[in-house]
């Protein structure tokens, strides 16, 4: 962590000058000015009382949260391969379990299916991209176009099936997650 970097964050944020934050504080601007680039260190009390003059508590200052990351790339992207099914999962954001939704990208090749998902607490969400599948659900089934959409409480045993002749993609979204 660099403390003279969020010390400078904190003070821009609020508005004040060096100057202002060093007479706040009965410290020198020069000080302020070493400190913020990293050539100085506060003592425990000297920065106690910045954080004062700031407004920011000990705990807070030192308290690292991590920005939550917005935008993924192909780089981020998890595929796993079932050839044997004739499918591949492509976990589209890292770590989604941890989520309240789980975004999936499921390919299915002419005759593959996706495998079967047991009933849970929850709902699922699926946009066909490519092609198209048949829904099972339960004791229904659903065939689902290209540029349609699929929406339901995941209260009965579910899979998809391709049974076109071109490839199938599917944007499947679960809550909780569950792959």
């Amino acid at each position: 962590m660099n403390i003279g970097e969020k010390i400078k964050r904190l003070r821009i944020k609020t508005n004040l000058t060096q100057e202002e934050l060093a007479n706040r504080c009965e410290l020198s601007k020069g000080f302020i000015s070493q400190l913020e680039r990293d050539l100085t260190s506060p003592s425990i009390a000297t920065l106690m009382d910045i954080l004062e003059c700031l407004g920011v508590s000990l705990k807070d200052f030192f308290g690292e949260t991590e920005s939550e990351r917005v935008v993924f790339g192909k780089n981020d992207f998890f595929i796993q391969e079932n050839e044997e099914n004739g499918h591949s999962i492509c976990w589209i954001i890292p770590n989604a379990q941890k989520n309240i939704m789980e975004p999936l990208l499921i390919r299915l090749v002419s005759g593959g299916r996706s495998d079967t998902y047991t009933p849970h607490e929850g709902e699922v969400f699926g946009y066909v991209t490519a092609g198209g599948v048949t829904l099972f659900l339960g004791e229904e089934q659903f065939k689902i176009k290209k540029g349609e959409s699929f929406y339901y409480k995941a209260n009965a045993p579910y899979h998809l099936v391709n049974n076109g002749k071109t490839p199938a993609a599917v944007l499947w979204v679960s809550t909780p997650p569950s792959f």
